[in-house]
């Protein structure tokens, strides 16, 4: 079974709605894990949003980057544009990618969604990449 991170800078929104989806789609095909460069807390709109489409991440916490050891993922998916603060051993894993999604932090909750669906996409994307 193959091994991801998503990672971006707070770990309160997009990667933890990316974690959501990989739990949720990817049960028996990836284990998965999100983190922060500089964590701070769930967003309660994200929650709110995935709650929407019948996702649960209450139990998700935001973690730092730095608790984990790049050897142990194959993937490793930046979804802020954060690619190019990470350290290099995280870079050069089997599968890189930089998504580069809209932060939602402080918009309209239909941003939250729009985002939400393209992180989405995206994940179920990897999920049959990795697959």
């Amino acid at each position: 079974m193959k091994k991801v991170m998503f990672v971006c800078t707070h770990n309160s929104r997009r990667s933890q709605m990316a974690e959501g989806f990989a739990h949720t789609f990817g049960e028996n095909k990836v284990a998965v894990t999100s983190s922060g460069l500089v964590p701070s807390e769930l967003d309660p709109i994200t929650v709110e949003v995935m709650a929407e489409i019948g996702i649960d991440i209450t139990n998700q916490t935001s973690k730092p980057l730095s608790d984990f050891k790049a050897q142990d993922y194959n993937a490793v998916i930046s979804l802020c544009g954060c690619g190019v603060n990470l350290p290099k051993e995280w870079v050069l894993r089997d599968v890189f990618e930089d998504w580069q999604l809209d932060d939602p932090a402080g918009q309209s909750i239909e941003t939250f969604r729009r985002v939400r669906d393209e992180v989405k996409e995206r994940v179920v994307k990897l999920i049959d990449s990795l697959s």
